[in-house]
């Protein structure tokens, strides 16, 4: 406790205008334990450059240490051997890249199967995020009949699995025109990116608060003008989330490209590397074949390492809402 003494301002109509008041302030201090007076933690946390701030991050380094380097060693081994000298590879003297340039020079060559691979995963991209943006506002702020059903509806497609669905949807491309086209494996792609596309989109507009439409259409916005110049800003992190899930699942997708296309001009870089791996009387190319797992890894490393940021805020924008 600590005791602090005022005196009172004179008044001559108050005798007791001389009096001493005495405040009594409770003391918050830590006692000897270092703990607030109501239990609170008033401790002092050791600082980080402290030996005892370095002993309580340690054992935190090494998990995350050893996760990184289980995760990291396949690609750092498979990037090596690409290179490395091995014997039955097209690189067998020395370091170099002729197993890169066996990969480049495969039937059509690799820049074709590349721009195979990236019109599809942009096609997917750009489909899944306009059908899931729309989706997603009208499940989060309109009521119409059926709603929930539809909504269930769209994510009981994830129950079913993949590989069973391709073969129907063959027949139904077929009979449209888009059989062994690239426009049709990014339909079937897209619509197998459409359940978490869409649950993703409706927790990000139901995260953001309804005052903020209501203030825009007082303003005189549209339904329209308050998704695209109200809405779609705040839910960017949920749409490049989503936008990544889609990339990343069209460019490694083998099991719809090896249904779906037939044309060896119009295969997409996993295809092709899979062909490769075999195209000797059944033996397996490895140098050229990690030469391939590489051209397929870089783009999403690097695309991941952009947008990680946004990646990890598109996924917790829906803990909090309102």
């Amino acid at each position: 406790m600590s005791t602090t003494t005022t005196r009172r301002p004179s008044d001559e109509s108050d005798p007791r205008s001389d009096s001493t008041i005495a405040i009594v302030a409770p003391d918050y201090r830590g006692s000897r334990g270092g703990r607030g007076r109501f239990g609170g933690g008033g401790g002092k946390r050791p600082a980080p450059t402290s030996f005892a701030g370095i002993a309580m991050r340690t054992p935190y380094w090494v998990v995350t240490g050893a996760l990184a380097l289980l995760f990291l060693y396949p690609l750092i081994w498979t990037a090596i051997s690409s290179v490395s000298p091995l014997p039955g590879t097209n690189q067998v003297d020395g370091w170099g890249f002729g197993n890169y340039a066996t990969l480049a020079n495969y039937q059509a060559g690799i820049w074709v199967y590349l721009f195979n691979s990236t019109f599809v995963s942009l096609l997917t991209v750009l489909l899944t995020l306009v059908i899931s943006l729309l989706g997603g506002y009208a499940f989060a702020r309109f009521r119409f009949p059926g709603k929930d059903l539809l909504f269930l509806s769209t994510l009981a497609i994830l129950m079913v699995p993949y590989t069973t669905l391709l073969i129907p949807l063959y027949v139904l491309l077929n009979a449209v025109g888009l059989s062994n086209s690239l426009v049709g494996v990014a339909l079937v792609l897209t619509m197998f990116q459409l359940p978490f596309s869409m649950f993703m989109m409706r927790i990000s507009f139901e995260s953001v608060p309804r005052e903020l439409d209501e203030a825009a259409m007082v303003d005189g916005c549209s339904s329209w003008r308050v998704l695209w110049q109200v809405l779609v800003p705040a839910v960017k992190p949920g749409l490049i989330t989503v936008g990544l899930f889609a990339f990343l699942a069209a460019w490694n997708d083998f099991m719809a490209p090896l249904i779906l296309i037939s044309d060896t001009n119009r295969m997409t870089l996993p295809l092709a590397i899979s062909n490769l791996r075999g195209q000797v009387q059944g033996v397996v190319d490895y140098g050229a074949t990690e030469a391939g797992v590489v051209v397929l890894a870089l783009p999403c490393i690097l695309l991941f390492l952009i947008l990680q940021r946004h990646y990890v805020r598109g996924f917790m924008s829906g803990a909090f809402k309102g």
